[in-house]
């Protein structure tokens, strides 16, 4: 098994496992009897948490040693789901949210995500990057897909095992735990010439890409807090309260959109050979930001569906080409730090967002989120064009 067969294994089973977590939490902490803003809360918690992995991720691992540190990620994230499911206060809920980095977003983008990200590039050449990224994020949104149908069990478990509601939701989250226990082994069988033994410190970083990765991460700032109003946890009771939607109907809903961000990003890949990295990335995302809109004001669930749809189909385009080209304009040897530095700004807006629209949820219209999420990211996508589009990866110069 190669390194980069190891990376694309453990990424596509974290990536089943928190999609299946983010929906479930949905289900799970209404009727463990949260509020609104203390589901915000204990989302922004999650985020917080996988945050605050990544800032341990540029600091700690290259003097750990990048397959311990992955090792000990996997054993956490596990650890912390399996514990969620025998806990039902808010307080309780946020502190293991917090330590086990559960992602109500539904999205997998903590440090284990960044370091495979990190070191994805060093199986390739240049030209070969965007496909490899590509490879690896659709390898991800299949497991999301996977891991969104799967968010139907605790029905499943009513229906034909007669099982209680709760109980069916924490049967639910232990076999999330269950998903995250593989990587524990696969890690560890990382070559050491991909993830070498401990360093003494962090390689330095230059002022050329210090200033580049500065800019890239004021602007990811923007379109993170924008995303955290769409964690999946509240999308979840957005299409529950507004539209009606049965569980099975949210579940079909996430995974039809995880299919189609699966097929976006081999055509991202096509795209930036035409076009360009940058390009690729704003021209498709401001429509799906423009389908957001529309989302908020469709007028049942049949035609708030397909709308989403529309705009899942678009709007992750920028994922692979985003992480290419963060890879690309810094040196081999700083990319840990760059996609140390650019994880750890959008997991801390998505915990920031999460936080703020559990709180305009409570207090005002409930897809209220969705339109402040859209103007957000427009704004970004237009400062990412004018700020970037002028700095060429090297297979584009």
């Amino acid at each position: 098994m190669t390194d980069r067969h190891v990376l694309y294994a453990t990424g596509f089973l974290r990536s089943t496992a928190v999609a299946m977590t983010g929906v479930l939490l949905g289900f799970y902490l209404p009727v463990a009897g949260l509020s609104k803003g203390e589901i915000g809360a204990v989302v922004a918690a999650g985020l917080a948490g996988g945050a605050a992995s990544v800032l341990a991720a540029a600091v700690v691992a290259e003097r750990m040693g990048r397959r311990p540190f992955l090792v000990a990620l996997a054993a956490l994230g596990a650890a912390g789901t399996a514990a969620a499911a025998f806990l039902d206060g808010a307080g309780a809920l946020g502190a293991v949210a917090f330590l086990g980095m559960l992602n109500g977003m539904g999205r997998d983008r903590a440090a284990a995500t960044v370091l495979d990200q990190a070191l994805l590039p060093a199986t390739t050449d240049d030209r070969g990057r965007t496909l490899v990224i590509a490879r690896y994020t659709l390898l991800q949104d299949v497991g999301r897909a996977a891991g969104n149908l799967a968010a139907a069990l605790p029905a499943a478990l009513v229906a034909l095992a007669g099982m209680g509601e709760i109980p069916s939701l924490r049967a639910a989250l232990l076999y999330c735990a269950a998903l995250q226990l593989p990587a524990v082994v696969l890690y560890a069988r990382l070559s050491p010439a991909l993830a070498p033994a401990a360093a003494p410190r962090p390689p330095p970083v230059s002022p050329e890409s210090r200033r580049v990765i500065g800019r890239l991460c004021a602007l990811f700032s923007l379109d993170s807090v924008g995303g955290g109003f769409l964690a999946s946890t509240l999308l979840t009771i957005v299409f529950r309260e507004r539209f009606g939607a049965s569980r099975e109907e949210v579940a079909l809903l996430f995974a039809g959109a995880s299919v189609l961000n699966a097929l976006s990003h081999l055509g991202a890949a096509w795209l930036a050979k035409r076009i360009g990295l940058v390009n690729t990335m704003v021209f498709t995302h401001i429509p799906g930001s423009l389908l957001l809109l529309t989302v908020a004001w469709a007028p049942s669930f049949p035609v708030a569906a397909v709308l989403y749809l529309l705009r899942e189909g678009l709007v992750e385009m920028d994922v692979p080409t985003r992480q290419s080209y963060v890879m690309a304009v810094v040196r081999p040897e700083e990319r840990t730090t760059a996609s140390a530095a650019t994880g750890l700004v959008r997991l801390g807006g998505w915990a920031l967002g999460s936080w703020v629209a559990g709180m305009v949820m409570a207090g005002a219209a409930v897809t209220l989120p969705l339109v402040i999420s859209a103007g957000m990211k427009i704004t970004y996508d237009g400062l990412l064009w004018f700020s970037f589009r002028r700095l060429k990866p090297p297979e584009e110069r």
